[in-house]
């Protein structure tokens, strides 16, 4: 028998199966493929500019994009596409955008995605940049809500997404819902514990989550984001604080956050923690891969 499916009812999106870290503190190009186990590879020889502090989301439905950041000597603005079997390509030739670092970035719409905000060299902006379904990123829109750095970004919903939390001069809790036309919504008012250089995922096919993060002190603390784009109040953290660390989402609806600094003095790691299908993360995983931080990841296949 075929299930009965009620009407006006939808089921949870089913999410990519197999994720990559990537790039980092250094500057380095490093990546670490994630299988739909949530087991982490050794590390991969890198492709494309070295860089750090930038951002990486899921396109095409089963593909992904890194782009941003900062070269160790300049603003950046360049983009390396992922494959559906996880290669990182060179260099994309065209270069679209203002160059910005310590930027979020996710997907929407099923087979789009977004990078947004950041630092542009000058002070903070909200500005964003659309990613098309072949991996073609826009030009700078205006943007919207409160300028900042250092924010983390997720989806939610199946085909929405989530820009939260940041750096204005002081940490901050605000969030920015993105529809799945790619529109970012004016500010809505932050929930949970303000701060900064969090690591963000979906997990459960339709929900978020933001996690860790620079509190003023390095914080495991996490706030769930439930379908409709609502941020909890924080639940208490499991894991090793740490800040400048990443996230995404891998086995269709689950999470991995991993990697990030896990002292003020600069001890850097790359221990993992999972996340449920229910959001709840686990305690740490033994990291592989090399340490580091100021990375950033994404789900693809």
């Amino acid at each position: 028998m075929f299930p009965i499916i009620p009407a006006n009812s939808a089921a949870a999106a089913s999410g990519n199966d197999e994720g990559i870290f990537g790039f980092g503190g250094g500057p380095v190009s490093t990546t670490n493929l994630v299988s739909n186990a949530g087991v982490v590879s050794s590390d991969v020889t890198g492709v494309g500019t070295a860089r750090q502090t930038l951002a990486a989301c899921e396109y095409g439905g089963d593909k992904g994009i890194f782009g941003f950041g900062h070269n160790g000597s300049s603003l950046t603005a360049v983009t390396n596409l992922v494959s559906n079997a996880g290669v990182v390509a060179s260099d994309q030739a065209a270069v679209t955008g203002t160059a910005k670092y310590e930027i979020a970035a996710c997907s929407f719409g099923d087979d789009k995605g977004i990078f947004g905000y950041g630092w542009n060299g000058s002070g903070h902006t909200n500005t964003t940049n659309l990613v098309s379904n072949a991996g073609v990123v826009s030009s700078d829109v205006t943007g919207v809500g409160t300028a900042r750095s250092e924010p983390a970004a997720c989806e939610y919903g199946g085909d929405k997404a989530i820009f939260g939390f940041g750096w204005t001069g002081s940490a901050t809790a605000v969030t920015n819902l993105v529809s799945n036309a790619g529109v970012v919504a004016s500010d809505v008012t932050g929930v949970g514990t303000a701060r900064r250089q969090q690591g963000a995922c979906d997990y459960g096919g339709d929900k978020g989550i933001f996690g860790f993060g620079n509190t003023g002190s390095l914080s495991s603390l996490t706030n769930l984001v439930s379908n409709a784009g609502v941020v909890a109040s924080d639940v208490t953290g499991v894991g090793t604080a740490r800040k400048y660390l990443a996230a995404t989402q891998y086995g269709g609806d689950k999470g991995i956050f991993g990697f990030g600094e896990d002292d003020v003095g600069g001890s850097y790691a790359s221990m993992t923690n999972l996340v449920s299908n229910a959001g709840v993360v686990a305690s740490d995983t033994t990291g592989v891969g090399t340490a580091r931080y100021l990375l950033a990841a994404c789900s693809f296949n």
